[in-house]
């Protein structure tokens, strides 16, 4: 998965003063920038191990919290629930390094539809793990959208490739930390949860090093992970921005131009675009998706009473 906050829904308080429009571009070019990371992502896995790309990703958003750090002071990494924290940052180094162990081997686009099904994970796990009330036709779009990967992944049809269902653990991984940061948002604050993961992240990825370095060679090779490191940190900050300003209800559906990103970025660095069944698939999964947010928002807005 793209390295990316938490979920739109639930990782920001409502601003008191939203500017829904100016939160809709930054949230739009956030996404852009996450897919150029993905882009630059696929094209140094030509040369460099899945692990030392994901660390090259978050370097750019720990060296940005490090400065953050040094302005805003150390008191940002104070919590009751660091061991949560810690938790998180592992999922977010295990679902980026999944997602690009997959994308070496799948379309780019296939791989970010695939990666669609995370907000259904979601919901299963929210449902079970923390006893979020679901209807049914909440778990009926959820099978819904389940069955719109399984037309983009066509599994015994001749297309299927291995390497997706590492899209899909990446999802789950992504899902988990969805729900880790449900835990989180009622008593540590968004930058605070972004400097744990953050740090937790790049930690864990750095004594991975040792067995997989390899050393750049050439201003090309230097150029893409300068791109991937900055394009990643930019976007994480752009999406930040766009939370604190806007409603997030606004902002969640905008998740889904990263097909869009996607597409656009494979055609132009790989001359790949998704075929029909693919696109198909991916129609259903934003539809289903699309309706999940607007039960959650109703289900939210009852619970407020």
């Amino acid at each position: 998965m793209p390295v990316q906050p938490a979920s739109p829904i639930h990782s920001a308080p409502a601003p008191s003063h939203p500017d829904n429009t100016r939160g809709i571009v930054l949230m739009a070019l956030g996404f852009a920038f996450f897919a150029a990371g993905d882009v630059q992502a696929k094209l140094l896995t030509e040369s460099f191990n899945p692990l030392q790309i994901t660390w090259m990703r978050m370097t750019g958003l720990f060296l940005g919290v490090m400065i953050m750090l040094s302005f805003r002071g150390l008191h940002l990494l104070r919590t009751v629930n660091r061991p949560v924290q810690i938790l998180r940052g592992v999922a977010a180094a295990g679902s980026a390094s999944l997602f690009i162990f997959a994308i070496q081997h799948v379309p780019l686009a296939d791989a970010v539809a695939v990666s669609f099904v995370a907000p259904f994970v979601v919901t299963v796990f929210g449902a079970i793990l923390l006893r979020e009330p679901v209807g049914p036709r909440r778990w009926v779009a959820v099978a819904i959208g389940f069955g719109g990967m399984l037309i983009v992944i066509r599994p015994g049809l001749g297309v299927f490739h291995p390497a997706i269902l590492l899209v899909v653990l990446a999802a789950s991984l992504f899902a988990s930390r969805q729900i880790l940061s449900r835990m989180l948002a009622g008593t540590d604050g968004a930058m605070t949860t972004v400097a744990y993961t953050s740090i937790t992240a790049t930690g864990l990825l750095t004594l991975t090093l040792p067995f997989v370095w390899q050393t750049p060679q050439g201003w090309q090779t230097w150029a893409l992970i300068f791109g991937l490191a900055g394009t990643s940190a930019i976007g994480e900050v752009l999406v930040i921005r766009a939370l604190d300003i806007a409603q997030a209800v606004v902002l969640a559906p905008l998740h889904y131009s990263l097909i869009l990103w996607g597409t656009f970025y494979g055609y132009i660095a790989f001359a790949q675009l998704p075929d029909g069944w693919t696109l198909l698939g991916c129609g259903i999964i934003m539809a289903s998706g699309l309706y999940t947010l607007h039960r959650e928002r109703l289900a939210n807005r009852k619970a407020r009473g």
